[in-house]
C-alpha cells in the first residue's frame, strides 16, 4: 500500500474547441442518471442539483463535443441518444484506463499500488 491517494480524470471535447467546457465525471454521472431514471430531472434531483443546472451542464457538454447526447421528450422524459451513449462508454473506458495506468505508475515508484480507499467516492465504478 502506498502513501498516497490520487484522482485520474479524463475531459473531453473537440480539438478545434477553444472554450473551457467539456465532457467529464459529472456529465457522465448526470448521463447514467438519465439512463436510470429517464429523466434528466430526476438525475439532477438524485445528484442533489437543481434541474436548470444540469440542463446547462448538458447543454455545455453537447457544444464542446459537437454531439447530442440527450433526446429530450419534454413531459416524458430524457433518453441518451446513439452518440449519447456511445460516448458515456468511451468516456467510462477511458477513465478507467487512466486509473489502471495511475495505479501502475504509482506502483512502480511507491510500491503496493492503491489501498483501496477512495474517500472522495471518485474512481469510476
Amino acid at each position: 500500500m502506498n502513501r498516497f491517494y490520487y484522482i485520474a480524470r479524463v475531459r473531453i471535447k473537440r480539438k478545434e474547441d477553444q472554450g473551457k467546457e467539456y465532457f467529464g465525471r459529472g456529465v457522465a454521472d448526470l448521463l447514467h442518471g438519465v439512463d436510470e431514471f429517464h429523466s434528466l430531472n430526476l438525475a439532477a434531483q438524485h445528484m442533489g442539483m437543481a434541474y436548470s443546472k444540469a440542463w446547462r451542464i448538458v447543454k455545455q457538454a453537447e457544444e464542446a463535443l459537437g454531439l447530442q447526447l440527450l433526446f429530450r421528450m419534454r413531459k416524458n422524459g430524457s433518453r441518451l441518444t446513439a452518440e449519447g451513449r456511445t460516448m458515456l462508454e468511451a468516456y467510462e473506458e477511458a477513465e478507467q484506463a487512466a486509473w489502471e495506468a495511475a495505479d501502475a505508475v504509482m506502483e512502480k515508484y511507491f510500491g503496493g499500488g492503491a489501498d483501496g480507499k477512495d474517500p472522495g467516492n471518485t474512481a469510476p465504478a
